[in-house]
């Protein structure tokens, strides 16, 4: 009886000693949902109907990965899902923890469930950032179900994270919150008594409500922090009893709005491959968009232009060839120059090749021949195409049939430069822009082959 007394005056005062850390929190983690009814956002798994409602449903949840960006909720849903599953919730930051403090916290799992067949929510925090043996610490607990593993991360797992365990969890990805989300949880903010600001009689107007939103671009914690520095700095400045929550004092409470861009994640590529994809499809204001995104995000501009320069060749081609010109220009403008006046010659350069005809033939000719080389037989020069310009070529017979271009009247004439046992056509230029002349030049080729009206002047060289 003495033991369970002292072991519920503990968990008061431990209750006790939370609840009072929690008053003093910032308002973003004093608004964390205590349901999904509460959670905002990420109805593609969470509505109705949805998986991971489903698995909590059902009491099956099995451990998951949480991926997406920051403030989108990935700590929120977690908590959510130990309070309705009833679960024991522990909490590990990846960079801080060590081996010992995993072990420690599985073997605690262990005895609770043993004891009470209460479960353990393991919610690790960062987890890309453990190291092989972090991660293979987890996977016996993970397998057995002493604890049920909640990983959240930024950046992709299937790059990040070790494939044993990733073959046990779910992986659930998250999507920035849309403005709707980010207003609504504004708007629960200024309104709550218990945990918000409704206390401070906030008349939130849907225009500073929506400006948050926009600056935050998707960050629920960035937009609380800003309602929350915007009204007690009212206040102070004021001495109000009521709060008029306008769009000059959002535009005053929220810092430069935040632009998403990482060098080494899953953005970076993301950025790259629109704006690539953009140029491609000859969209010039889709490209000029993605191209401000990636210079607006800090990317280096030597990579931007790297970028062009290969869309240039391989999907712009000999459809128009100044497109390589261009491209190669501003590569050496953005080694030489760099920002910020080298996005003028970018943007010049990625608009022209949007605006290009396009063709691939170049890139489908040496890609299929790159094939052969690696997968067929490789063909052994001719004879007449060595080189033979030593002593004992002609001797040999290396180079004497060969036929000098320009010592016939049209600077064409017929011989093999392949090997006859290949035979294959791997340039087919299309009838776009440049290239339907070069099409044109090449069956001109042809039809005087076919009509021998070239005359062989007998010089060979």
């Amino acid at each position: 009886m003495a033991g369970q007394q002292y072991h519920d005056a503990s968990n008061l005062f431990a209750k006790a000693e939370q609840d009072r850390i929690e008053s003093n929190a910032p308002l973003a983690v004093r608004m964390r949902p205590r349901s999904l009814d509460e959670f905002a956002g990420q109805a593609h798994f969470v509505g109705p109907g949805k998986l991971l409602r489903r698995m909590l449903e059902a009491d099956r949840l099995t451990s998951v990965l949480f991926y997406g960006p920051p403030g989108v909720g990935k700590t929120s849903l977690a908590r959510v899902i130990a309070n309705q599953t009833r679960s024991i919730f522990k909490y590990l930051s990846a960079p801080a923890a060590t081996v010992a403090d995993i072990r420690s916290m599985t073997a605690s799992a262990r005895n609770t469930l043993l004891a009470s067949n209460q479960k353990t929510i393991l919610f690790i925090d960062e987890i890309h950032r453990f190291n092989k043996a972090q991660q293979d610490v987890l996977l016996d607990d993970v397998e057995t179900g002493v604890i049920t593993l909640i990983g959240a991360t930024t950046e992709n797992p299937y790059f990040s994270v070790n494939s044993p365990l990733i073959s046990r969890s779910t992986i659930f990805r998250f999507e920035p919150l849309t403005q709707e989300d980010v207003v609504w949880v504004l708007k629960r903010a200024a309104e709550d008594n218990e945990r918000g600001l409704g206390k401070y009689n906030i008349n939130l107007e849907d225009d500073a409500a929506a400006y948050l939103a926009t600056m935050c671009d998707g960050d629920a914690r960035k937009a609380l922090t800003a309602l929350e520095i915007g009204v007690l700095s009212y206040i102070k400045e004021t001495g109000s009893a009521g709060v008029q929550f306008n769009i000059e004092l959002a535009r005053q409470s929220i810092q430069q709005k935040m632009i998403v861009a990482d060098k080494t994640g899953d953005t970076h590529y993301d950025l790259a491959s629109a704006f690539q994809k953009s140029m491609r499809g000859s969209d010039p204001d889709a490209t000029v968009y993605w191209l401000a995104r990636l210079i607006a995000g800090g990317e280096d501009p030597r990579f931007i232009a790297r970028r062009i320069a290969v869309c240039a060749a391989e999907d712009v081609g000999n459809a128009d060839p100044m497109a390589t010109v261009l491209s190669a220009a501003a590569v050496q403008i953005a080694e030489f120059v760099g920002l910020p006046e080298a996005q003028l010659h970018l943007a010049q350069a990625a608009i022209y090749i949007a605006c290009a005809p396009k063709s691939n033939a170049s890139a489908k000719a040496v890609w299929e021949a790159l094939s052969d080389v690696n997968n067929g037989r490789t063909i052994q020069v001719p004879p007449h195409l060595k080189d033979s310009h030593y002593k004992g070529a002609k001797k040999e017979g290396i180079g004497r049939d060969y036929k000098y271009p320009h010592s016939f009247e049209s600077g064409y004439v017929k011989q093999d430069y392949l090997g006859v046992q290949l035979n294959k056509h791997y340039y087919q230029p299309t009838n776009r822009g440049r290239e339907k002349n070069i099409g044109a030049y090449l069956q001109m080729l042809q039809t005087l082959l076919q009509h021998n009206s070239m005359p062989d002047s007998g010089k060979d060289k």
